[in-house]
């Protein structure tokens, strides 16, 4: 598939702004995190900031932005569709738990409410865009039970790590929430070398001879179907040579796994600042990590329409 960058970044913000988001959400009634207006300020902008950019990002791939909003009419039958009714839906219990946070100073009562009501919605949220991609049959790599944990995995882990570095950025950081982020990037690590184990071993039953029906010999395309470049080409032909696909493996590895473990262990050992400066280190190494994943996640995804051309 092509790695469009504008569906690369919306991916990556929007799990990071959610699993921020859906942390907030619980740790702010459970008394995690204080009531204070400059907090929340940058907590909630932070998250609410990184879903609208990502959001917006989206539509930079659609060939007529300005219709974008049809979309949300086909919930019936399309997980996009169920993904942009609820990213909506979700900023409403959100935006009430921002206002009170910041301009009532509560984190309890319907505040606390709004707070739990926007961790669902989050988690929904992201949800529906894993199973965008876990849907479409055609995609072997995407059609697997990796895909939407996945998703999960990285949204939470991704928010974790966020959380801590903004807590820590305010002197309220904790080793509980320092250890969670940690674990919680050892499992994403994890999760990614299991899915890309998976997908390596793939053996995708579908060939030319059972998409013509022709059994017996190998069926061979004597020519393609046309002399130029189409959108079925551009979209679902790009292909990536071995050896880059192997080099972008070990950046993202090192990137949004290793380097922030590694600088959150540090963080453990060191007070403030220093353990904030490193903390912030680790969110923006593991965002950046996350950009090189998603692009592999894009391109290193085989479309069965391929065959049609004879790859």
């Amino acid at each position: 598939m092509h790695p469009a960058f504008s569906v690369v970044f919306f991916t990556t913000a929007t799990g990071a702004g959610y699993g921020l988001l859906a942390l907030l959400g619980v740790l702010g009634p459970l008394g995690f995190v204080a009531p204070d207006l400059w907090l929340g300020f940058v907590g909630m902008g932070l998250a609410l900031g990184l879903i609208a950019a990502g959001l917006l990002s989206s539509t930079g791939h659609l060939g007529r932005p300005e219709r974008a909003w049809r979309a949300f009419s086909q919930w019936r039958s399309s997980w996009l569709s169920r993904e942009g009714l609820a990213s909506v839906a979700t900023f409403i219990p959100a935006g009430l738990f921002g206002m009170g946070w910041i301009l009532l100073g509560r984190l309890d009562g319907w505040v606390a409410a709004a707070g739990v009501l926007a961790t669902v919605g989050a988690i929904v949220t992201v949800c529906m865009t894993g199973m965008i991609y876990a849907s479409l049959k055609p995609i072997a790599q995407w059609h697997s039970p990796y895909t939407l944990p996945g998703y999960l995995i990285f949204s939470a882990m991704s928010g974790c790590v966020l959380v801590n570095a903004l807590l820590q950025g305010f002197a309220l950081g904790s080793t509980v929430l320092l250890a969670a982020s940690g674990l919680l990037t050892l499992l994403g690590w994890g999760w990614k070398l299991t899915t890309w184990r998976h997908n390596d071993q793939l053996e995708i039953a579908t060939n030319a001879n059972t998409a013509t029906g022709l059994a017996g010999g190998t069926v061979r395309s004597l020519e393609w179907p046309h002399t130029e470049e189409n959108y079925l080409l551009k979209e679902m032909g790009f292909r990536i040579a071995r050896k880059h696909g192997a080099k972008l493996r070990r950046i993202t590895q090192a990137l949004a796994f290793g380097l922030p473990i590694l600088l959150l262990i540090a963080a453990c050992a060191l007070p403030w600042p220093f353990a904030a400066v490193l903390s912030a280190f680790a969110a923006i190494a593991q965002f950046a990590g996350m950009l090189v994943e998603r692009w592999l996640f894009f391109a290193e995804a085989k479309h069965t329409v391929m065959l049609y051309y004879g790859r």
